[in-house]
């Protein structure tokens, strides 16, 4: 891709956050988050420039916003609770509380899509979109999170959540703060 059409193509992700923060009324974060399910990557920004690309792996169901879908909520979020500072990479997350190692659970829950590395939950800042009643990112437990599954980051393949390679959840973690704004859009 030219120079011109990528710097063109972060304009226009770091403009729709923009956006949707004078829309809500709500100040942008220093760092701000894209995700692009189509395109399966988040994008980080700092200070209005692009600092990171990481792939991701968004739902294999449809986007949605509604509680037992399954699909990836859009809209303006903001990230509300890290969990597993100083954890090891391949740590495993049950109910938000490390649980062992990969290594450590059955082979029958290896096989599944697990929750490792570093956490970070997800708040909907629309009413009626992804906040409150049956559409509520946070009552779903939608993160931000490491997985088990690696090898399949860059294509469709959470249950809701946002998934990135171990490093790379750890890595951001260790960047982004509580508050700090995600737009999720398809």
């Amino acid at each position: 891709m030219p120079i011109l059409y990528f710097l063109l193509f972060m304009n226009v992700f770091l403009d729709k956050i923009l956006n949707a923060c004078l829309r809500l009324n709500i100040k942008p974060s220093k760092y701000l988050i894209y995700v692009s399910i189509c395109e399966q990557k988040l994008y980080l920004f700092c200070e209005r420039s692009l600092i990171k690309e990481l792939p991701v792996s968004t739902s294999k169901a449809p986007p949605c916003c509604i509680k037992d879908s399954l699909g990836t909520p859009t809209g303006l979020h903001k990230i509300d609770g890290k969990i597993g500072f100083g954890a090891a990479l391949d740590t495993v997350f049950k109910g938000r509380v490390p649980s062992g190692k990969i290594s450590d659970q059955a082979p029958e829950d290896r096989e599944k899509n697990l929750i490792t590395a570093r956490i970070m939950r997800l708040r909907g800042l629309e009413t009626g979109v992804n906040s409150g009643g049956d559409v509520d990112t946070y009552d779903r437990f939608v993160y931000i999170h490491g997985t088990n599954q690696e090898d399949k980051i860059g294509t469709p393949n959470s249950h809701g959540c946002v998934l990135l390679k171990n490093a790379d959840a750890a890595e951001l973690f260790d960047v982004v703060n509580d508050g700090d704004i995600v737009l999720i859009s398809e």
